[in-house]
Order: C-alpha cells, then structure tokens, then sequence
C-alpha cells in the first residue's frame, strides 16, 4: 500500500469517527466497511490480483473465461451450472485461500505457474447478472465491492441493456479506472458493424462517467482480441497498482458520500454577540438582579450599625441582612463551608424560563446555520446537555462568588471610634448637668463652674456629642449610600463575570466542541478525497 494511500485511509477512519452519531447512518456504516474492506483485503493475501468476469446470460462470458484463462473450467452453454456461486482459477504455487475464504468463493482451480505472467493473478466467473435466480444476482453484487477489477463482457444484442448500465456500470463510474469493459462476439459483426458498436458503446460509457474505462472488441470463441485482453491483465499482474486504485477508488467514493453530509457551508464561529444575550437571559432567571440589590441593601444596613449614632442604631439590628436571608454571605461561608453551597434565592419564574428557553433556541440557530441536519441536531443536543442541572450550577456559582463586602469597609472603624467617643461625651455632658441640677439637694453648694469657649462645660459636652454625632451619622450615611451604590455595580459585575463562566462551560464550550469536530471532519474528509 502506498504512503498517500494509506494516508487517505486513516484520513476517512478519521471522518468517520468523527461523523458517527451526526452523518447518515448508511453513508456512514458504507464508509466503515470500505475501511474493514480495504484491512482485510491487504491481510489476506496482498500480492494477489483479483480479477473479476461479469456479464449478462448468452454475453459469451464463460466462454471468454475459457479463452482468457486457456483453461476449460467454466461451463458454458447448456452445460452452465445454475448454482449461485462463483469459481477461480489462481495462477502460482498454491491456491490463496485465505482471500478465497474472504471472498466466498468455494469453487477453485490451480494453475501451477511459478513464471507465467498471470502468477498470482486470481481470475473469478460470476453469476450472470441478470439471471432469473435471485441467489445469483446476490452472489454478483456482494462480489462486485470486492474484487480488484472487473471485466464485463457484452454482446452486440444487449451491450446497452439497461440492467447492466443503471444497476451496475453507472453506479460505478468511480471505478472506471479498474473497469474493462469487453464487447464479445465481434466475429458475428461486419466491420462497419463493429466500428459502429464499438463507438456507440464508447459514447454510452463517455455519458455515465466512465470515460477512464477501457473498452475492447473480442471473440472467444475465435481468440480475436484475447490476446490483447491477456496482456491488460499481465500489465495489471506486474504493476500491483490495480488492488491500490481499486481501494483509492473506494476510499474517494465513500469520501464523496460523507462530504456531501458534511455539507459545503463552513461551520460558525461563535462570538461575543451570540454569548451576551444568553448571559443576560441566565442572569435573569438566576436571580441576579435580587443578589445586586440585596447587596446594596445590605451594604447600607451593615454600613449604618458601623457608623451610625450609637443611641439609635440598635433599633437596625431587628432588621434581617438580606444577603444572610439569600444565604450569600461571605464570611458566614467561612465559618461553614457547607452552609452556602445553596443560595435561597427564589427560581425562575415562567417568564424567565421562557427567556432563557428562547435564548437557547437563538444560540442553537446561529451556531447550527448551514449546517446538515444531522450535525445541526448534535449542535442543539450539545446546547442543552447540561441543560437540566444549569440552574444548579448557576445557584451554586453565585452561592460561592466574592461579593467583596469584607472591602472598603476600614473607614467604618474610625467613624465607630468617633462616634463612641462622641457618645462618651454626651453620657458625660448629661451626667455633669443632672449632678449640677440635683447639687442642692445633695448639700453640694460649692461646685465650681467651668466654661469653655464661654459655654458651661457640661452644655459643649452634651450638646457637642449630640449634634457631633447626628452629624457624624448622616455623613456617614451619605458616604455608605453612595458606597452601597459601589458595592450593587461591583457585584453585578462579578455575578454577570459568574454566569459568563457557567455559561461558557455548560453551554458553549460544548457548542464549540461541535462545531470544531465539524471542522475536523471537513479537514479529515478532504483529505480522504
């Protein structure tokens, strides 16, 4: 076998595999048992040459058997045997049986030559073709595929019968490179007859593809022209090319058949504007919306018991944490792994669904366009392969995204220390100030009295931590607003950065993967062709 040859076979071995599942299952299986074929047919005897002598009933089939073979094996006439199976005759040392038991043909016949131009040369007769008896006309057609070249031999009378012509010559116009086609019982035309028939038959070959064909006149019974066909077969003997185009041959066909599934419109390429609806439609169904404004929320209330007037805030912690209601809390995941597996937010609704559905739909035509039936099936199943757990796996990615809350929070600490410290102040300021008011009764008449900046000191101190401490509360409030706003913009970009890699994963990529084995199997079949 040739290094080119060989090549192309695993180039179609190749396509094949890749084409399983996606291809029809015909032209498939077709081109898995031209590779089996073209295996075997190298293990079993490679050195041999299989010639095979096809034709239709009174052609003179087995008499140009006889003639080219110089042997009286085939039965002709009367005497013609009505058993389907077919004989050989072998040239050489031994018999191949191997390549005979490959073949099936149990009729065989040695001719001992060690240096004859037909050694390892294995001449088959087959069945006519056209015979009434089905279990003939099988016997040609499973032998047809196998043999290395075929010879078939017409008569003047039904060299353009349509059996032969739309049943096997036109069918096997990729095989005319190892045809011969023989136009026997030349004897019987005149030759203007002849020259005719031989060109009217030239032309019918010429319009079924078979141009590369060769044709020949001959008479069996009166050796015209045997001798030359004799030669042919010699020259096909000693340059062992004929089981290589035979397979070649094979191997184009079979190509040809899984191109045309393959189709001629190369496969998309997905881009960015095909992937951001989609992120956007998951988004929404996942409950990504609510995580953002829950996280402002949250930011603001957690925010507010840090930096607010330590008198009032404690009324805030009755209020839930909404990111610890939804289960998405950083560091309540730190404490326990498990806990945050699952979020609780609530699932898609209808609406959602149908979004999101459509999406799928928008992604599986735009990925799948000009591509064959079946491979655009294999797109839309690749789509929705994870199809079932996705919004799992969408919960439990935002369960475990970094929201970042545990950041931008040090300024919280300063203003608490302030605001405690402001406090200080005011409980001080209002202590002194009930202890001046009560000091008569409690015989405490020589109290002194100090002033700051004019202003009794107990007043600056109560006065100064309220008013310094609502002040420093709303600031802070405004700070943590506008940092809650931060806060909301920078998770939805985390969690849309979350549901893109899901995405990616769990819908694209094995997108991707189809259509890049379409590519693969394009390149693989070219190849093959």
């Amino acid at each position: 076998m040739s290094r080119t040859l060989a090549q192309r076979l695993r180039a179609l071995d190749e396509t094949v595999e890749l084409s399983r599942g996606r291809s029809s299952d015909d032209v498939v299986t077709r081109a898995s048992a031209v590779l089996k074929r073209a295996g075997e047919r190298w293990t079993f005897t490679g050195d041999h040459t299989v010639v095979a002598l096809a034709g239709a009933t009174g052609s003179g089939k087995s008499t140009s058997f006889n003639a080219i073979s110089g042997t009286e094996f085939a039965s002709t006439g009367v005497r013609r045997p009505t058993t389907s199976t077919a004989m050989a005759v072998a040239w050489g040392a031994e018999l191949p049986g191997d390549l005979l038991d490959w073949l099936d043909v149990p009729r065989r016949h040695l001719v001992p030559a060690r240096r004859s131009a037909f050694a390892n040369l294995v001449l088959l007769d087959l069945p006519d073709h056209d015979s009434t008896e089905t279990a003939h006309r099988m016997t040609v057609d499973r032998l047809v595929p196998l043999v290395d070249m075929l010879i078939w031999v017409v008569d003047p009378q039904k060299y353009a019968d349509a059996a032969l012509h739309e049943r096997y010559l036109r069918p096997l116009a990729q095989y005319a490179e190892v045809m011969i086609v023989v136009l026997n019982q030349a004897d019987r035309l005149r030759p203007d007859e002849l020259a005719d028939a031989m060109a009217d038959l030239r032309r019918l070959l010429d319009d079924e593809g078979l141009a590369a064909a060769r044709l020949m006149a001959m008479s069996a019974l009166e050796g015209t022209g045997v001798p030359e066909l004799r030669q042919v077969l010699a020259r096909a003997v000693a340059d062992k090319a004929v089981v290589s185009a035979r397979i070649a041959a094979d191997v184009t066909v079979a190509a040809d058949e899984l191109a045309w599934e393959l189709g001629s419109t190369p496969a998309p390429v997905l881009d960015r504007k095909q992937r951001d609806p989609l992120v956007k439609a998951l988004a929404d169904a996942s409950g990504v919306g609510l995580a953002v404004d829950s996280v402002r929320d949250a930011w603001k209330l957690r925010g507010g018991l840090a930096t607010g007037w330590p008198f009032v805030k404690w009324v805030a912690r009755f209020k839930p944490d909404p990111l610890r209601a939804l289960r998405l809390d950083q560091s309540d995941r730190q404490l326990a792994p498990t806990a945050i597996s699952r979020t609780s937010l609530p699932s898609a609704s209808p609406v959602q669904r149908a979004r999101l559905d459509r999406g799928l739909r928008e992604l599986v035509d735009q990925a799948s366009a000009g591509l064959p039936r079946g491979w655009a099936a294999a797109v839309s199943m690749a789509a929705r392969s994870h199809e079932a757990l996705l919004m799992d796996r969408l919960d439990t990615a935002i369960a475990g995204a970094d929201l970042e809350l545990d950041r931008g929070t040090g300024w919280w600490s300063i203003i608490r220390v302030l605001q405690w410290v402001l406090m200080v102040a005011v409980v001080a300021g209002g202590l002194w100030a009930l202890l001046w008011a009560f000091a008569p009764a409690l015989g405490l008449v020589d109290l002194p009295t100090v002033y700051w900046w004019g202003w009794p000191a107990q007043f600056v101190l109560l006065a100064g931590g309220v008013v310094g401490g609502l002040a420093l509360a709303g600031l802070s409030r405004l700070a943590v607003s506008i940092g809650a706003r931060a806060k909301a913009n920078r998770a939805e970009r985390i969690l849309y950065r979350t549901i893109a890699a899901v995405t990616e994963t769990e819908l694209l990529e094995p997108v991707s993967e189809e259509l890049d084995r379409h590519r693969r199997a394009v390149a693989a079949v070219r190849n093959a062709r």
